[in-house]
């Protein structure tokens, strides 16, 4: 008998993305993102990209048309006295946070098993049966 393959999902990131947007600016503070400039499709300006990342403020007061779609964020906003728009896929995002406290979330991948379609997932491992012993672990307590 063969387990029901549970449903696709889609990504939380937009969610939990908006989520702790919300939350940061409930508070009063500024809201960050750090973003991996190096993933196909992140528009940014070159100048602003450091090491590969970009840290961008995304307060209210400091970007003109924000957009935090399921996808990508959109925006506009002034370096250096000039305006650009950004585009940037939600797979760059590695953490959303405020720049006052540093609290907010770093946003892990997402797990190609729970988005992939069920076609494209690995079997289970077999369980162990109950003749063999068990694997010792290798993690080790450290006093």
């Amino acid at each position: 008998m063969t387990e029901p393959t549970p449903p696709r999902m889609t990504s939380n990131r937009p969610y939990l993305l908006r989520a702790i947007y919300d939350w940061i600016n409930d508070n009063g503070l500024t809201p960050y993102l750090l973003v991996n400039a190096a993933v196909p499709g992140v528009q940014v300006p070159s100048f602003a990209v450091k090491d590969g990342k970009v840290v961008l403020n995304i307060a209210m007061r400091a970007v003109e048309a924000l957009e935090l779609g399921n996808e990508r964020i959109r925006f506009h906003a002034r370096f250096s006295g000039s305006s650009h728009s950004l585009s940037i896929p939600l797979d760059a995002v590695e953490a959303i946070y405020s720049q006052e406290t540093g609290q907010g979330m770093m946003l892990p991948p997402d797990d190609p098993q729970l988005t992939a379609p069920a076609v494209e997932r690995e079997p289970p491992a077999p369980t162990p049966s109950g003749d063999e012993p068990p694997k010792r672990s290798h993690l080790r307590v450290i006093k």
